[in-house]
């Protein structure tokens, strides 16, 4: 037992006159009380309890002792629920790190609309393309796409993230659409080189069977922004996420091609410093998005 608990066993005696009470009060055994209590005399160098067989009574240093004990239990009680209350509601300070292009078009619309829902919520909202520690950079809850490795921290998953080659009209007018993996060999890419392959795009058939196709062009960039850009520019196709292309897709600024043909997905996870005793403000946040992004959550205007 620490000190705390100690202070607050010695309390309890007091209070009830009695180790066997403040014992079983405590759910402890009564000579692990007693022993408790004289550990505490001896740390002290003072005799704080007269003992006798009517019951137990504060000496005059262990009344005074009790006074300021009492203000100390009152405190870390009120401490504790103030910790519970955090824990079990969806407010204070909650840290959030994310992708650029995912952080920017999907996770801050979402963001805002969480805070709407929760005013006593402060929020940092982080993006990043690289890898985060979360517990050294002291991080809440990270919304990942792609496989997790394993570790120890706690996840859930949240949904897929599909992606789509599209291309400019001009473009397509000007070099045929593409009615196969294999076609791309007479057209320019624009390249992501940050995953799905980088220069070989993995597509797969109404059959399921994969086709890996090496594809090139002018311009290769870690931003989907800039390569949206140039599709829109015509300067060539784009493997890009559903989520950056749908708004120039709805405005007709690019198209989608190969429709019969698929990309890899990729899985969307929240992830968190650790699975257990997660704050009340991440379950929240977490089960909240894992309703908002539904099997077309990416069409939805955020």
């Amino acid at each position: 037992m620490d000190r705390i608990q100690g202070i607050k066993l010695f309390v309890r005696v007091v209070d009830l006159g009695s180790f066997s009470k403040a014992a079983a009060d405590m759910g402890i055994g009564q000579p692990s009380a007693t022993k408790l209590v004289a550990q505490l005399e001896a740390k002290l160098g003072a005799r704080l309890l007269h003992r006798s067989t009517h019951g137990v009574t504060p000496t005059e240093i262990g009344l005074l002792y009790y006074q300021k004990c009492k203000l100390i239990t009152h405190h870390v009680e009120e401490a504790e629920s103030v910790a519970a209350l955090m824990q079990s509601q969806v407010q204070g300070g909650l840290r959030i790190s994310t992708s650029v292009a995912f952080g920017r078009r999907v996770m801050a619309p979402l963001v805002m609309r969480f805070m709407q829902l929760h005013p006593k919520l402060q929020v940092e909202l982080s993006f990043e393309d690289r890898y985060v520690d979360l517990v050294e950079q002291g991080i809440d809850v990270a919304v990942r796409m792609g496989r997790l490795a394993d570790s120890t921290l706690g996840a859930r998953f949240i949904g897929i993230n599909p992606w789509v080659v599209v291309a400019a009209p001009d473009y397509l007018a000007r070099r045929g659409v593409p009615a196969s993996p294999a076609d791309l060999a007479q057209h320019d890419a624009l390249i992501y080189s940050t995953v799905q392959g980088d220069a070989r795009w993995l597509f797969s058939g109404a059959d399921g069977r994969a086709q890996p196709t090496t594809v090139r062009g002018p311009l290769r960039s870690n931003n989907l922004s800039a390569l949206l850009a140039a599709a829109r520019g015509g300067l060539g196709l784009a493997a890009l996420p559903w989520y950056v292309a749908h708004e120039s897709v709805k405005t007709g600024a690019v198209q989608p091609v190969l429709a019969d043909w698929k990309l890899p997905s990729q899985e969307v996870h929240a992830v968190y410093p650790s699975p257990r005793q997660v704050p009340a403000k991440v379950i929240g946040f977490v089960e909240w998005l894992q309703g908002e992004m539904g099997e077309t959550w990416w069409s939805d205007t955020w």
